[in-house]
């Protein structure tokens, strides 16, 4: 058994002080410290000691013995650690966003490096040939979207906004998966004037609106109180999940983390797609050319 030392992800939504009590580790320039990763991903790979006391990457310790690191089933099967391991610490909402089938993730992986797209470079969607389904489990209330809701319990909740936007309007008078596809293209895609109007029409039924996915959407305002994102509540499963409980995520499902703290398991992948609620890169048709609107509740653990 080898100790490791892992990396922090300073991402601008974490938490300063949550690493700190839960593991003592030191934040002396008070940097969010957003996730630790636990793993030998290529952007941040663990490091390990080698005899001589020196650190060593892990992913350069898998690579010269795959079989004697791994075993030999999974180093035949997938050639590196398959998994990557985190504690995210959200003190602020995190991107809309969808991850890549592992078809997808292949092609637009190979499509990016074809055309000279750094790794690092902000416009990269595609970091690694990887999906990235993901399960996680709650250190504390933890708060998220998962998955779309039901078409009725959507039509429901889009009432007092119906004035917002036309597609709202197309979707409210006949409900399907089609429209609800129109709908969310169209809401996340508004800019200028028609941005302005429906996010007017929103906050004002704010007003008189009480209860869930209201008191979220008054939430994630806080932060982006002009992000066409604010509809989403509107249309994604809000899940509040308690300490000790989990849920899972799948490929090419919508989802956002909102406030908590978590442990996190995925495949060994950093393959994000945006569509709001972020200052980092967005891309709403890459993220909607990967998205199965799947309407279901979210599956706890």
């Amino acid at each position: 058994m080898q100790k490791m030392t892992n990396a922090v992800q300073h991402y601008a939504w974490g938490s300063h002080d949550a690493l700190t009590k839960l593991y003592g580790i030191a934040n002396p320039q008070g940097k969010p410290m957003a996730e630790l990763w636990m793993g030998a991903h290529p952007k941040s790979s663990s490091q390990v000691a080698d005899a001589a006391g020196a650190l060593r990457s892990l992913r350069d310790v898998i690579d010269e013995n795959p079989q004697q690191q791994l075993g030999r089933q999974v180093a035949e099967r997938f050639g590196e650690l398959p998994f990557l391991f985190k504690v995210l610490c959200a003190d602020q909402p995190l991107s809309i966003q969808v991850h890549p089938s592992k078809s997808a993730a292949e092609a637009g992986f190979a499509k990016e490096n074809a055309a000279g797209i750094p790794l690092d470079a902000a416009e990269r969607n595609y970091k690694d040939p990887n999906h990235k389904p993901e399960l996680v489990f709650a250190l504390t209330p933890f708060l998220a979207m998962n998955g779309f809701r039901q078409l009725d319990d959507i039509a429901a909740l889009l009432q007092p906004v119906a004035a917002a936007h036309h597609d709202i309007a197309a979707f409210l008078q006949q409900p399907s998966v089609e429209r609800l596809a129109q709908l969310f293209a169209g809401l996340l895609s508004m800019q200028g004037e028609q941005k302005a109007r429906a996010l007017g029409v929103l906050k004002a039924a704010l007003n008189n609106q009480q209860g869930e996915p209201w008191n979220t959407i008054r939430f994630i305002a806080g932060f982006y109180p002009d992000d066409n994102g604010l509809f989403s509540p509107l249309l994604l499963n809000v899940v509040q999940l308690a300490p000790g409980e989990a849920m899972f995520l799948y490929a090419e499902t919508p989802h956002a983390y909102l406030q908590g703290v978590a442990l996190e398991v995925m495949a060994n992948s950093d393959n994000v797609l945006r569509a709001g609620l972020t200052p980092k890169f967005i891309d709403i048709p890459e993220l909607l050319a990967n998205l199965q609107f799947r309407r279901s509740p979210p599956t706890r653990c």
